[in-house]
């Protein structure tokens, strides 16, 4: 098996993770963005209400950058009502208060609201890029996600937004892990490592009248407790090593004839 195929089957299948609805979205660039960010976190269900200009769009397919399976199995539906009927649990996505009396939750607690509920049909309705989503249309979903953007410029890109959600989802199913944790593939250095770079350092140090007479234990263990800080790998301490040997051979004087 490879390491695609591992991760495809680690992915949950279509329908058991939340519906990503666009309400009239305009731009082709903003609905293949939103595939895109949509298939960097394993959501694959993309739900167009009414897309201007109809679909598909020219330059849709372009903007998603390779997330066109999640274009391919795009639905297009008439009205928004329509779009959310056969769902039991909708999130409506809006940078203002609505006055409706309603939970408002972060991107992080709706999606946490939102995994809490297994086996439920679940949704996130995203509005037009200029206006968003209407009144009448934040009153079908049972709950509000809002952002916590800066009062001096709220205005999130739809696919931004997307972004958001789509991140706090990976997270709240418990598929947030990292793609990899770290590429020291090198072990810690040992203390015999350590005291032996210790002593070409200041063997080099010596040689090249760093350390003043009076001041040379103070200054011999602040430069050690420097390379403590620096967490050191066996690895570090071999270049190290070589950088040392090459400062030594570069200070040695050049040999005449005689010799």
């Amino acid at each position: 098996m490879t390491r695609d195929s591992l991760e495809e089957d680690l992915e949950p299948p279509p329908g058991t993770t939340p519906a990503v609805i666009l309400v009239e979205p305009q731009l082709a660039e903003n609905i293949g963005m939103t595939a895109r960010a949509m298939a960097n976190f394993g959501l694959s269900e993309l739900r167009l209400v009414n897309p201007k200009n109809g679909w598909p769009k020219k330059g849709v397919r372009e903007a998603a950058s390779g997330a066109t399976h999640v274009l391919d199995r795009a639905t297009v539906y008439p009205t928004v009502e329509a779009a959310l009927a056969d769902l039991t649990f909708v999130l409506a996505t809006t940078a203002r208060e609505r006055g409706q009396m309603k939970r408002v939750f972060s991107p992080e607690d709706g999606m946490a609201a939102l995994a809490g509920q297994p086996g439920r049909r679940a949704g996130v309705m995203f509005g037009r890029e200029r206006v968003g989503l209407s009144n009448d249309e934040v009153s079908l979903a049972d709950a509000i996600i809002t952002f916590p953007v800066s009062p001096d410029f709220p205005s999130l890109n739809l696919a931004q937004a997307v972004l958001l959600v789509g991140y706090e989802w990976r997270r709240a199913s418990g598929r947030a892990s990292l793609p990899f944790t770290g590429e020291m593939l090198s072990p810690p250095a040992t203390r015999g490592a350590l005291v032996a770079l210790f002593g070409t350092l200041e063997a080099v140090l010596d040689g090249a009248g760093f350390y003043p007479p009076e001041k040379r234990g103070g200054m011999v263990r602040n430069m050690r407790d420097m390379l403590h800080r620096m967490a050191m790998t066996e690895q570090d301490v071999r270049t190290f090593q070589g950088a040392l040997r090459a400062v030594t051979r570069a200070m040695k004087p050049p040999k005449t004839d005689g010799e």
